[in-house]
């Protein structure tokens, strides 16, 4: 069985091969993903993973609640406007 300080010697000699055979294949690689971008139309904004809805599904929210003295709406979502107060029943936007 090898010694602490051979494996020690042995893991370093790993490390060294293994990044020498990344950097070899590592150009190859990035010219295919560059030839499978082309083919397919893709940008680097297609691989970034999006946080909340995706592109072009944002829908108009509704107003759910109106301010009758100044017009102001409110759709129930986010901070609530100052105006709402704590009986939000008076303000809903009644549905004819």
């Amino acid at each position: 069985m090898a010694s602490y300080k051979e494996l020690l010697v042995q893991r370093e000699a790993l490390d060294a091969a293994i990044a020498q055979a990344r950097k070899a294949e590592i150009g190859a690689v990035i010219a295919q993903i560059h030839g499978l971008m082309a083919q397919y139309g893709l940008s680097t904004d297609d691989l970034t993973p999006r946080r909340g809805r995706p592109r072009g599904s944002k829908s108009a929210s509704v107003a759910k609640y109106r301010n009758p003295k100044t017009g102001q709406t409110w759709s129930g979502r986010g901070r609530a406007p100052a105006w709402i107060g704590k009986q939000r029943e008076r303000f809903l936007i009644t549905q004819a």
